[in-house]
């Protein structure tokens, strides 16, 4: 469960027990007393944005996470946030789900069969270029502006799970939905009358196509 620390590195896959059991560099996991999982990391090479966690075996917490949400209200706080995106190792959580077409949308029936911890190389030049590439229209097109940007790492999961993996359920080998893939940034700035945030129209949205 070593993540590799070369610059060509692009991204692990890692379910969540085996991340917990068997840390990656740059991460410990303490049990505390009241049997919660508490992970810490070193923030000088990884961002996580992974919100707490209620598995199977207790709770998860990770040290100064501060979720799936990233909340900055300045330009020297977005590129403070920037230059870590494109240059550290992210993480998220992300849960498989049973792509089962006779499924609706709004079925309840569909559960998580698994939950994976996806860390991906920012600094990789394919990744940082698509961050930068995502980041720069965004800002540029709402100047001035309050807004949420929606950064999707869906795409580049997939590609990098291939059509073919699957997962072993009750004997069965199952092929994963993806979902949860993820995460938020969203600049607040100090406008009092910033009404298209307020009203919905200030989201952007990118997927990272790295292969």
């Amino acid at each position: 469960m070593s993540v590799d620390k070369d610059a060509r590195f692009v991204m692990d896959v890692i379910e969540l027990e085996d991340f917990l059991s068997s840390p990656p560099d740059d991460f410990t996991v303490e049990v505390r007393g009241t049997g919660y999982r508490f992970v810490k990391y070193d923030s000088h090479n990884c961002c996580v944005f992974i919100d707490e966690i209620k598995s199977a075996k207790g709770k998860v917490i990770f040290q100064d996470s501060p979720g799936r949400e990233i909340k900055v209200h300045t330009l020297g706080d977005y590129m403070h946030v920037r230059r870590n995106l494109t240059s550290k190792r992210i993480c998220i959580l992300v849960s498989a789900y049973e792509d089962d077409p006779a499924w609706s949308k709004a079925d309840k029936a569909a559960k998580v069969l698994q939950q994976y911890i996806v860390v991906i190389n920012g600094s990789n030049p394919v990744i940082k270029w698509e961050m930068e590439r995502g980041l720069d229209q965004t800002i540029s097109s709402v100047a001035g502006e309050s807004y949420t940007v929606d950064i999707d790492l869906s795409e580049v999961l997939q590609n990098w799970t291939g059509e073919n993996f699957r997962i072993l359920v009750d004997g069965r080998k199952v092929k994963p939905l993806w979902k949860d893939t993820s995460f938020v940034l969203n600049y607040h700035s100090n406008a009092l009358f910033d009404f298209p945030y307020w009203l919905g129209f200030s989201k952007r949205h990118f997927k990272i196509r790295g292969r």
